[in-house]
């Protein structure tokens, strides 16, 4: 995350999205010692890795690498926000058979509280997790070092009205056009749901009491 935001921070602001690509990816690999390289290549869950959400201002672009989120809502008509993702094969799927694992527990005996504390039902999808990372920068886009295949970037190409945009990471389960909505939705599916297993939302871990959150957030909001 580090080095992805040193890079943008000092990129020309007429970067193209191909040229992002390549550069990035470039600075990224420049970190790893060429001894290195051949077990990457085979191994990609030991790479250095990082989804992001870019907007670049010259293009007119939504540059979405990785599992991230944005909200596009047109400011000079009332239509709704416009969602858009980006997120990795076999997440859902993995989430699916982590909450099947939580039920079994709790049918067992296991209390919320307990299973909040130490998850024991996500070490049952780290195989099939570390499995499916063999096919980043494959079947899907993230920022590792190796090449980015385009065609898994997704690109929202915007007109020159003016738009409210919001970038975050996927560790907002409900994204919402404002910070407080978005953290409240939060704190609500902590209160409802703290194992993250009942259909309306499931992730492939729970909160756990001593952090504030299930995974990393990111939020940022602005008017072009």
């Amino acid at each position: 995350m580090k080095l992805v935001s040193s890079y943008i921070r000092h990129m020309p602001k007429n970067t193209t999205c191909e040229a992002f690509l390549r550069g990035v990816t470039a600075y990224v690999r420049k970190h790893y010692k060429k001894s290195m390289l051949q077990r990457l290549a085979e191994h990609p869950e030991d790479r250095l890795t990082c989804s992001v959400v870019v907007f670049s201002r010259l293009c007119r672009e939504i540059w979405m690498i990785g599992d991230c989120q944005c909200l596009v809502s047109p400011l000079t008509t009332n239509h709704s926000p416009l969602f858009y993702d980006n997120p990795k094969p076999y997440e859902a799927e993995l989430a699916a058979m982590r909450a099947k694992e939580v039920e079994r527990l709790l049918n067992e005996g296991h209390t919320a509280d307990e299973l909040c504390c130490n998850d024991i039902a996500r070490p049952v999808i780290i195989p099939h997790m570390i499995e499916t990372m063999r096919n980043q920068n494959i079947t899907y886009s993230v920022v590792d070092g190796f090449p980015i295949p385009r065609q898994h970037v997704r690109t929202i190409t915007l007109d020159f009205q003016t738009y409210e945009i919001v970038l975050a990471s996927d560790g907002y389960p409900f994204l919402h056009p404002t910070l407080e909505e978005s953290e409240a939705a939060l704190q609500h599916q902590r209160q409802e749901d703290p194992l993250n297993y009942s259909p309306d939302f499931q992730a492939t871990k729970a909160f756990h009491p001593d952090f504030n959150s299930f995974d990393d957030r990111t939020y940022i909001r602005f008017r072009v």
